[in-house]
């Protein structure tokens, strides 16, 4: 009887073990080892700039093909005149506002790792200092998804 009982109270401690033990949400894909987590991309002060200036080139240049229409339509021997038809010119369009890149949140407990804004997942950002814009290591380098670490 009393092995029964000895059986059964480790069978069921053994379930009440295992049952609090989490899981991982996604198996990991790839040569990462079991268990650690992605490490972000930091992306240093000159490919920061770099970066900044590519996109300003990007801003002027859709703004030049935004106007390239425009002077299409009007009278090539006059080219301060209004284009033709009922529509008045539209004013010009206004500066977009600068791309801010969103924060992490900080996970508790885990100093070093972070929630990304993107898909709420653990990223390793330890030893990057605070406000450094990183790569979300989740997402591939041609989606862009990038955040400052808090």
């Amino acid at each position: 009887m009393s092995s029964r009982l000895l059986t059964a109270s480790v069978l069921i401690g053994g379930t009440l073990l295992v049952s609090c033990v989490p899981y991982p949400e996604n198996p990991p894909r790839g040569p990462r080892p079991a268990g650690s987590e992605p490490v972000a991309k930091v992306l240093t002060p000159q490919e920061q700039e770099a970066k900044k200036k590519e996109e300003e080139l990007k801003k002027k240049a859709e703004e030049e093909k935004k106007k390239q229409p425009e002077l299409l339509g009007n009278n090539p021997d006059k080219p301060d005149a209004p284009p033709s038809g009922d529509n008045p010119p539209k004013p010009g369009p206004t500066k977009p506002p600068k791309k801010e890149w969103p924060f992490a949140n900080p996970v508790p407990g885990k100093e070093g790792f972070v929630f990304s804004p993107y898909n709420n997942k653990m990223v390793d950002v330890r030893d990057i200092p605070s406000g450094t814009l990183v790569q979300d290591p989740t997402y591939p380098p041609a989606e862009q998804k990038r955040f400052r670490v808090p």
